[in-house]
C-alpha cells in the first residue's frame, strides 16, 4: 500500500467517512435498517394492491433475495484487495472498471439516489408533520405544507453538523427503533380495523393499459423499498479492520440483522395492508387508517424522526463528495467554517426543492428506476463479474447474469409507470402548496 502523505492523512481523517473508524457491529445494523427501511414502506400495500396477491408476494421476496445477495457481494468487495479498502462506492467502481469510467458510472446515478432521498425526505417529513397537526388538532387554521417543510428542514440545519457516521449512530438507532415501531403500528391497526366490508382483490384500474401500468409503476415502488446500496460501503468504512479480522465479519453480522428487522418490517405491512383494505387501500396506509387518531398521529411522529435519521445517512456521502471535491481539487483549507458552510447550502437546497415541488415521491418512480435499480440490483453483479471473472457458466455466474437480467428489466419497466402516473396527475400538481 502506497504510503499517504501526511497531509493527505489530515484530510482523510478530516473528511466524514474516513475519519472516524471505531464503530461496533451494531451500528451497522442501526445504519443499515435506517438507510433501507425508508418511509417506502408504507407505500408497499398500495404496490401490492397494483401487483395482485401472486406477483406481490413474488416480487418482494425476490427483491428481498436479490438485494440481500448483492448487499453480501459489495461487502465482500469492500478489502478484496489486501492492504486497501474501497470506503466509498465510486472507489470500488473505478477499480472496476477504470479511473474517468468508474466515475462516470457510479457517480451520477449515486448522486441522483442520494440527493433524490434527501429532497423526497423533506417532503414526507414535512407531509407527516402537517398530517400529525391536522390529527392532533383538526379545528386548527390550516398551515401550508410549505412551512412545515421549513420546519422540518431546520432540524437538519443542525444535525447536518455532525462530523461523520459515528458522530450520528445515536440519531441513527433512533431512526431504526422507530422504523420498527411505526411498521408494527401500520399492520397492527390494521388488523385491529379487520377485513373491510365487501373488499376486493382485483385491478383497480378499468383498462388493460392502465393495469399494466400500474404494475411497472409498483415495481419502480418496490425498488425504492429495498434501496440501501448506496451508503453500504460508506457504512462499512467506519468498522475497524485489521489483517486477522478484516470489518466484513461484523458488517455482515450486521447487516443479517438488518436484514430481518427490515423483513420484520415489509412483510407484515405489505400483506396485512392489502389484506384487510384489498385494492382501495390509499398509497399511505397511515391514511387508510384514520382513527383511532392517537394512533396515527403516533405512527406520524415517528416517521418524522425516522425520516430525520435517514436524511442524515443518505446526506453523509454526499458531504463527503462535496467536501473532497473542495478540499483535494479546489485546495480549499479543510476547516470548520467551510464545512459549516457547505452543509447548509446543500441542506438549504435541498428544502427549497422539496417545497418548489411538493409533489416529488411522484417523479420518484420515474427517477426510481434509473438510478435505484442499477445501484441496488445489477451494478454490484456487473463489479463482481468484472473483477473476479468467475468461470462461465457456474453457478455464480448464473446468479449474477439473472440479477443483471432482473435489474435492467426494472430499470427499463419502472419508470414508464412513473411517467404516466406524473402525466396524470401532472393536473393537480401545484408547485408551493
Amino acid at each position: 500500500m502506497q504510503e499517504k502523505s501526511a497531509k493527505e492523512k489530515a484530510i482523510d481523517e478530516w473528511l466524514p467517512i474516513t475519519s472516524s473508524r471505531n464503530a461496533k457491529w451494531w451500528y451497522s445494523a442501526f445504519h443499515n435498517v435506517t438507510a433501507m427501511v425508508g418511509a417506502g414502506v408504507l407505500s408497499l400495500p398500495y404496490a401490492m394492491s397494483e401487483l395482485g396477491w401472486g406477483p406481490g408476494v413474488t416480487v418482494l421476496i425476490l427483491s428481498w433475495i436479490i438485494t440481500l445477495y448483492t448487499l453480501w457481494q459489495m461487502v465482500e468487495m469492500h478489502e478484496m484487495v489486501p492492504g486497501r479498502r474501497f470506503d466509498r462506492y465510486h472507489e470500488l467502481g473505478q477499480y472496476a472498471f477504470g479511473e474517468k469510467l468508474g466515475l462516470y458510472i457510479v457517480v451520477p446515478q449515486q448522486l441522483i439516489v442520494e440527493v433524490g432521498v434527501c429532497i423526497v425526505y423533506m417532503v414526507t417529513g414535512g407531509k407527516s408533520l402537517k398530517k400529525f397537526h391536522d390529527t392532533v388538532c383538526s379545528t386548527c387554521k390550516d398551515i401550508k405544507l410549505t412551512y412545515f417543510i421549513m420546519i422540518f428542514a431546520s432540524v437538519h440545519f443542525v444535525l447536518s453538523h455532525l462530523p461523520n457516521f459515528n458522530s450520528i449512530s445515536g440519531v441513527s438507532l433512533a431512526a431504526a427503533v422507530m422504523s420498527l415501531s411505526y411498521s408494527t403500528i401500520a399492520w397492527g391497526a390494521s388488523v385491529d380495523k379487520g377485513v373491510q366490508q365487501n373488499v376486493q382483490y382485483g385491478y383497480k384500474a378499468k383498462t388493460t393499459a392502465g393495469t399494466v401500468f400500474n404494475f411497472f409503476s409498483a415495481l419502480g415502488d418496490v425498488a425504492f423499498a429495498y434501496a440501501g446500496h448506496n451508503v453500504v460501503l460508506e457504512i462499512q468504512a467506519t468498522i475497524p479492520s485489521t489483517p486477522e479480522k478484516p470489518s466484513k465479519g461484523p458488517m455482515w453480522r450486521g447487516v443479517i440483522v438488518a436484514y430481518i428487522v427490515v423483513a420484520l418490517c415489509y412483510f407484515p405491512v405489505a400483506l396485512v395492508g392489502y389484506w384487510m383494505f384489498g385494492n382501495s387501500v390509499q398509497d399511505n396506509i397511515l391514511i387508510s387508517l384514520e382513527k383511532p387518531a392517537w394512533l396515527i398521529a403516533m405512527a406520524n411522529m415517528f416517521v418524522v424522526v425516522h425520516v430525520i435519521g435517514s436524511y442524515q445517512i443518505y446526506a453523509m456521502p454526499v458531504f463527503d463528495m462535496m467536501e473532497t471535491v473542495l478540499v483535494k481539487k479546489l485546495n480549499f483549507k479543510p476547516s470548520t467554517t467551510l464545512r459549516f458552510i457547505v452543509r447548509n447550502l446543500y441542506v438549504a437546497f435541498t428544502m427549497f426543492i422539496g417545497i418548489t415541488f411538493p409533489f416529488f415521491g411522484g417523479l420518484l418512480g420515474f427517477f426510481g428506476g434509473f438510478a435505484f435499480a442499477p445501484t441496488t440490483y445489477f451494478l454490484p453483479c456487473i463489479m463482481w463479474l468484472a473483477i473476479y471473472k468467475p468461470r462461465k457458466f457456474s453457478l455464480s455466474w448464473w446468479t449474477n447474469w439473472i440479477c443483471i437480467v432482473f435489474g435492467l428489466m426494472l430499470m427499463i419497466l419502472s419508470p414508464i409507470g412513473g411517467l404516466r402516473q406524473i402525466i396524470l396527475q401532472a393536473k393537480d400538481y401545484e408547485f408551493y402548496s
